[in-house]
């Protein structure tokens, strides 16, 4: 009785670690009903607006929701969702007890009920600045951050305090692709600039230099990088921060992996450069401490000449706080203790974890040729591999690819088209080992049965037409 008990409170305790978890419903849609008046036109005078038409088309849950769409329970396997990230789901990958401690008593305490300041409680401002501090030379203070519901939301804001007509934006190729999204939204035009696989995934300075015009406003750096993996080294960030001066345009750092680092590479934070160049950093603990529901993150302005001042960009940037809603203040009131009490146990742990299954996942991929991992990633949750797709029939590109494998194996990856990368995917390796394992098998499975006869293979077949041919002679 006592092992029955055992495996039920474990089933439950798994379903409800998993209740969260992105995976399709397999829902019947409903036949839409038109209300008429008097036999003319809908009663009804308002709708829809298309203003995120266009935006919504290039984010990835709209990628990852059209390939669950293509999930089926006919092919009798779990779904398994590794086109996303959010390691949170999974137990192995709990947040730190100090970090929960910090919540818990800042709500038993009943003193962070109220609305807060837009540009975020005064304590927890001075804590990030705190935090970031630790490896800057020039300073930050607490006028000196943001605090926003999650780092998305940073991105919003800055995006909007930044467009203009005209304006463009330099974005990395690949990407995340919620800075697409939202630059659309916000009317800033794209200009892409690639990463170099050949050169661990080094940022195009002579590309940006070639893209780059009088209409510039930013450059978006994203390190640890994410699809990639990488860590750039403080030459290369050195270099980008006198090409952006150069150019006459800011950098903005996405930094939200500083803590899922599991190669050698160490983090150098862009801020380190802001004597060349005014440093917008993104940043939060959704990553690190492994908590993205919780919705908190910051902006920090590494700008000691008082560029952003003069050039109204702090402006714009406070005015849009004011007009949208602030991040908890529960979670403000706990991030400095989270902060403060970081747990590097923890971070080592998560971070052995993510390595442990690079190397699985890389070992694995040994086994099947037609996908390929060039480097193996030291940084963030995911794993870039490119598609030879040479050796693969009735396989037209990585959208195709992805969509074929949902529909045969139930196995979710993100197409690389999605992150501006055609003919690469991704695999999330934010996950249970044994999720990667059943992946993988599949994926083999699925290759296997795709791939191209080599001539080995119809020589036999070659040779029987031939023995035919003759028997008929």
């Amino acid at each position: 009785r006592a092992k029955k008990t055992y495996k039920r409170d474990k089933k439950m305790s798994e379903e409800q670690a998993h209740a969260n978890l992105v995976v399709p419903a397999f829902r019947t849609e409903k036949e839409l009903k038109t209300q008429t008046q008097n036999g003319h036109g809908t009663v009804w005078r308002f709708g829809g607006t298309d203003k995120a038409a266009k935006a919504s088309t290039v984010t990835l849950r709209g990628v990852i929701y059209m390939l669950f769409d293509n999930c089926s329970k006919d092919v009798k396997k779990t779904v398994l969702p590794l086109g996303h990230g959010d390691p949170s789901v999974y137990p192995c990958f709990r947040t730190c007890i100090e970090a929960e401690d910090a919540v818990v008593d800042v709500l038993r305490s009943g003193k962070c009920n109220s609305y807060g300041p837009g540009a975020g409680i005064l304590p927890a401002r001075r804590a990030v600045a705190d935090y970031l501090n630790k490896d800057l030379p020039n300073k930050l203070t607490p006028d000196d951050i943001f605090l926003t519901a999650g780092c998305n939301q940073g991105i919003e804001i800055l995006f909007e305090s930044l467009a203009r007509p005209n304006a463009n934006i330099l974005l990395p190729r690949p990407g995340f692709p919620h800075y697409d999204a939202r630059a659309l939204y916000s009317g800033l035009e794209i200009r892409k600039f690639d990463l170099l696989p050949n050169k661990e995934w080094e940022i195009d300075l002579e590309g940006i230099e070639a893209i780059a015009d009088e209409n510039t406003v930013a450059l978006v750096v994203i390190n640890p990088n994410n699809p990639c993996g990488n860590v750039y080294s403080h030459d290369h960030l050195q270099k980008v921060a006198e090409t952006a001066r150069k150019l006459g345009i800011m950098v903005i750092t996405d930094e939200v992996y500083d803590q899922t680092i599991f190669g050698d590479n160490p983090f150098v934070p862009m801020g380190k450069f802001a004597s060349i160049v005014p440093v917008l950093t993104l940043g939060g603990i959704s990553k690190g401490w492994v908590v993205p529901g919780w919705k908190i993150g910051w902006m920090a302005l590494n700008d000691p000449e008082g560029v952003f001042e003069s050039t109204k960009v702090l402006q714009s940037i406070k005015q849009n706080l004011d007009i949208t809603p602030d991040p908890s203040t529960i979670i403000q009131a706990a991030l400095p203790k989270i902060l403060e009490k970081a747990d590097k146990k923890f971070f080592a742990k998560k971070n052995e974890i993510l390595k442990h299954n690079v190397d699985l996942v890389c070992d694995r991929l040994k086994d099947i040729p037609s996908v390929v991992c060039p480097k193996k990633p030291e940084s963030c949750t995911y794993l870039l591999t490119k598609l030879e797709l040479s050796l693969l029939e009735n396989i037209k590109d990585d959208i195709d690819f992805c969509v074929k494998l949902a529909r045969e194996e139930n196995l979710v990856f993100l197409p690389g088209e999605a992150l501006g990368l055609k003919n690469w995917m991704r695999i999330t390796i934010g996950v249970e080992a044994h999720m990667l394992e059943d992946a993988l098998e599949r994926l083999k499975g699925f290759c296997t049965r795709h791939a191209k006869k080599t001539d080995t293979e119809t020589e036999p077949l070659q040779a029987l037409k031939l023995s035919d041919n003759n028997v008929g002679i």
